[in-house]
């Protein structure tokens, strides 16, 4: 998206399904699901964001997410680790790390000489360098989509997916 490109208006329901909505769940269709919603919104936002510069730099939007994590890290992280905070099955981490070790843009190391031992990942100088290259693009991209909603839906959006991440992932409990 960019900044001179025309977002056609969108029809948003004056009675949206959530405002009244009852334990039950009352008239909920799938279409309506927070679920549903959000995963057609990630896809969206992959195809419509993320990939074009991904892309621009033959990266894949999986190969950047895991370039990205681990150069915000610093450090080397364990692959149990960066599959948790990639959001990703262990296969798609695992296939993704060997592909970007492949072409020097991260370190693995073996930790440890047990059949279970731990992968240490770490960003090579060279996937920093291209981490430094790519992150303006993304963060701009992401810009973008962010401020087509006002200061006040933006704040609300923030808070309230940072609000039920905490819930469903059980941050905050005692």
């Amino acid at each position: 998206m960019s900044s001179t490109s025309r977002v056609a208006p969108i029809e948003i329901p004056q009675d949206d399904p959530w405002s009244s909505l009852d334990e039950a769940g009352t008239g909920l269709t799938v279409n309506d699901f927070l679920t549903t919603m959000l995963s057609q919104l990630v896809t969206a936002l992959r195809n419509s964001v993320t990939e074009p510069y991904a892309t621009q730099f033959d990266l894949t939007v999986p190969e950047w997410r895991i370039l990205a994590l681990l150069a915000a890290h610093g450090e080397a992280l364990s692959f149990a680790e960066l599959v948790k905070q990639s959001t990703s099955d262990k296969a798609l981490v695992s296939r993704t790390l060997r592909l970007l070790e492949d072409r020097g843009l991260v370190i693995l190391e073996s930790e440890g000489s047990s059949p279970r031992r731990r992968l240490a990942c770490k960003i090579s100088e060279q996937g920093a360098a291209l981490h430094a290259q790519v992150i303006p693009l993304a963060r701009r991209g992401q810009a973008s989509v962010i401020r087509l909603l006002t200061p006040e839906e933006r704040h609300g959006l923030y808070t309230g997916l940072r609000k039920l991440h905490g819930i469903c992932t059980g941050a905050g409990k005692e």
